[in-house]
């Protein structure tokens, strides 16, 4: 019981420090905000 116990607390911790990164990253990070170009071809037309 001890082990599952032991698992169980560590599985919790890795799993607070990965919603800690991800909650940090979205606070913490801002997006370059930029335009986005794209060229479309013209159809050509049927012969």
């Amino acid at each position: 019981m001890l082990f599952l116990a032991r698992i169980l607390i560590v599985a919790g911790i890795v799993a607070g420090l990965g919603y800690a990164a991800l909650y940090a990253l979205a606070t913490f990070v801002e997006p370059e905000q930029r335009d986005i170009v794209i060229t479309i071809p013209t159809p050509r037309p049927k012969t």
